[in-house]
């Protein structure tokens, strides 16, 4: 028996073979900071174990309490949809907590920074450089005012200007804001990718990114959203009282 729940860390999948690669060295990440946490990992679409089928072994080992955490950067359909309906559907025995998504926060900004001076710029760099906040994208108008929030946040810590851009569903695309920022006189442009793990649109910001001076790396298993995974973890599973669906 564990006396802490379990963590269940909730992914999207994806057809490309990276995207599981790299929610594996974040998950391999976060045990390293709490070695003793159990970390499980499942899937909603695409690549094995499924989240149900994750829930099901922890139920036949004895496991009770389990916090699911989306591995998610915004409050979009899968955080408010998709995943609730999976864990509806769990084994009955099992006490679950959804956490929160794990943004907006802080955590974020600083795995960007951290990803943009790994491609090359300095943090003298920042009053001359333009960044374009490149999302995937959502049909969710909560999730896309979340991105303008953002980028507005992380302007005024000392930016020439940062603009947000969608891959999908919404405008600017990546290239649009690359543009907006030349013909704002920013000296550079650097693109960072507000994305966990490699796959189709993350690729079409890259492509959009062409015209920029810097294409920073997806956030993947960088160690301040490891921690803020924990942080999120901590937050859901203190006290462990609410079962989701009872």
């Amino acid at each position: 028996m564990h006396s802490k729940p379990v963590l269940l860390v909730i992914a999207h999948g994806s057809r490309d073979p990276r995207h599981a690669a790299t929610v594996h060295a974040l998950v391999e990440r976060v045990r390293s900071l709490r070695p003793g946490l159990r970390v499980e990992t499942g899937f909603l679409d695409f690549n094995v174990p499924s989240v149900h089928g994750v829930l099901e072994s922890l139920a036949a080992q004895g496991v009770r309490d389990v916090v699911a955490l989306p591995l998610l950067l915004t409050r979009a359909f899968h955080a408010k949809a998709d995943i609730p309906a999976v864990l509806r559907d769990a084994p009955p025995r099992l006490r679950i907590r959804q956490a929160e998504v794990l943004g907006p926060s802080p955590l974020l900004l600083s795995a960007l920074e951290r990803r943009l001076y790994e491609a090359g710029l300095t943090p003298a760099d920042k009053s001359s450089t333009g960044v374009v906040l490149a999302s995937a994208g959502s049909s969710d108008p909560e999730a896309i005012a979340v991105i303008a929030d953002i980028a507005r946040e992380w302007w005024h810590t000392g930016w020439c200007a940062v603009r947000p851009a969608f891959a999908s569903a919404s405008l600017p695309r990546t290239e649009d804001a690359v543009r907006e920022l030349r013909a704002l006189g920013c000296e550079r442009v650097a693109v960072a990718p507000y994305v966990l793990a490699p796959g189709f649109l993350p690729d079409r910001i890259a492509r959009g990114a062409a015209g920029a001076n810097v294409l920073a790396d997806v956030l993947g298993p960088a160690p301040e959203v490891a921690r803020l995974l924990l942080e999120r973890y901590d937050a859901a599973s203190l006290p462990v009282r609410a079962a989701i669906g009872a």
